[in-house]
């Protein structure tokens, strides 16, 4: 048994899932720390008498990562090696009262808004005070920003609504508060985050005021790059592309997921959208905003997709050609309108058109990388990893985009800065650089 060596006042909290989840186990952090906490993320350590894992319950895959995990230190309890499991987060909020039947290692379930309840649970205060304190799991020189929580869109494919609720924006002035208070201690990139960024400010100001938010954000001393995430098309406020033009500061980067190219599709998906509006809201968007990385997300095998469906979708892809694409093989999620469908596609064809996408995607990709070899282009750098430093442009969000690759044996770089770079070769996914004095 090991429980006598446990530190006894120390969490450690394992994040699964999205940026979402990211950002809601760094405020938890930051309260667990204002309560004398010692606190630890993802920690190999195994020293924490305290787990509290963060679930995430979106698709299959990510369903079955989850409950593997809350397994592992349900074990890890019954071995002694932990004092007490906590779980909280979507998969929690969406499945709580069957895991608790399942696995009854786990002290406590709690749901996505859970937040008081979890903190009274380990004796700990919730401290209103903290709006914007936050312990970052990222590299201090770029941060989550949740604008908003939950969603109001139909989607027939998504259960977000079921895990997060409604749509509710969070106020302009808390959020130029939390930017402050990340810019003092070296945020240099906000990634603003939420289901539906265009939503933002209809329920609390009765309309849309997402370019608002974008010009009082760059007000903040420090923040030199705002990018924005989760952009819904249906509804797309306009304005938004000015502020994207015109701000300096504000990266030339959409994240606006479109999921499928056919009318019959996107019909079934209850996107509120047609093939000719997409197209439409593509093209203004290029217009208004020469140059922009438009990142999008795609649905394969979902119920009904035809052959003809998915050679149109194919067709779509070449001739779009975006900047930065991502394909999810189609999960049959109980309790969303799309369930009543027969999931009619086997996973093995979802899987192969997937791939079939994504190897149409990479060619589209060397293409664009091959055309910026001879450009000057400004970096952050991010890290070192074997030989190289590990850089992204204003193009490019961490973890799912490009990057940007410099000899570490050749030049000093430092982890956080901004630096102009030559690009001088390029593949697939990655370019290859040299500073410029």
């Amino acid at each position: 048994m090991k429980t006598k060596t446990l530190k006894k006042n120390k969490v450690n909290i394992v994040t699964l899932g999205c940026s979402k989840n990211i950002y809601d186990s760094e405020v938890l952090m930051g309260q667990l720390k204002a309560n004398k906490f010692e606190v630890s993320h993802d920690s190999n350590e195994n020293d924490a008498a305290i787990a509290i894992i963060n679930t995430c319950g979106f698709i299959d895959n990510a369903k079955q990562e989850s409950i593997d995990t809350i397994v592992n230190f349900a074990e890890a309890k019954k071995a002694g090696e932990l004092s007490k499991l906590y779980v909280t987060g979507c998969l929690s909020q969406r499945y709580g009262k069957d895991l608790e039947q399942e696995i009854p290692e786990v002290d406590a379930f709690f749901g996505t808004s859970d937040l008081p309840r979890l903190l009274k649970t380990l004796k700990a205060d919730y401290k209103h005070e903290l709006i914007g304190e936050r312990l970052l799991t990222t590299p201090s020189h770029y941060a989550y920003l949740k604008i908003a929580e939950g969603c109001d869109r139909p989607c027939a494919f998504c259960a977000i609504p079921l895990m997060r609720g409604k749509h509710r924006s969070t106020p302009i002035e808390d959020l130029v508060k939390s930017a402050k208070s990340l810019a003092a201690k070296g945020t240099k990139e906000l990634i603003l985050i939420a289901q539906d960024l265009t939503y933002y400010g209809l329920d609390l100001y009765k309309k849309r005021r997402l370019s608002d938010l974008l010009n009082a954000l760059s007000e903040v001393e420090g923040i030199e790059w705002i990018r924005l995430h989760y952009a819904y098309p249906a509804g797309f406020p306009m304005d938004v592309l000015e502020v994207i033009r015109d701000n300096p500061k504000v990266c030339k980067y959409l994240d606006m997921p479109l999921q499928h190219a056919t009318d019959n599709m996107l019909r079934s998906m209850k996107r509120s959208i047609t093939r000719r509006k997409s197209d439409e809201l593509l093209n203004k968007i290029r217009e208004t905003v020469p140059g922009i990385s438009i990142r999008t997300t795609l649905i394969a095998g979902f119920p009904g997709e035809t052959e003809e469906d998915f050679n149109e979708l194919k067709d779509w892809v070449s001739s779009q050609e975006f900047e930065r694409l991502g394909v999810f093989p189609y999960s049959h999620e109980e309790d969303t309108s799309a369930y009543e469908l027969e999931d009619n596609v086997p996973q093995e064809v979802k899987q192969e058109k997937a791939e079939e996408i994504m190897a149409l995607q990479s060619e589209i990709s060397l293409r664009k990388n091959q055309r910026l070899v001879g450009q000057k282009l400004k970096v952050l750098i991010d890290r070192v990893e074997g030989e190289y430093f590990v850089a992204r442009t204003e193009f490019d969000s961490p973890d799912v985009d490009n990057e940007v690759l410099i000899k570490k044996s050749d030049h000093y770089m430092r982890i956080g800065d901004f630096q102009m770079v030559l690009i001088e070769s390029a593949d697939f996914y990655d370019l290859y650089a040299s500073p410029i004095a």
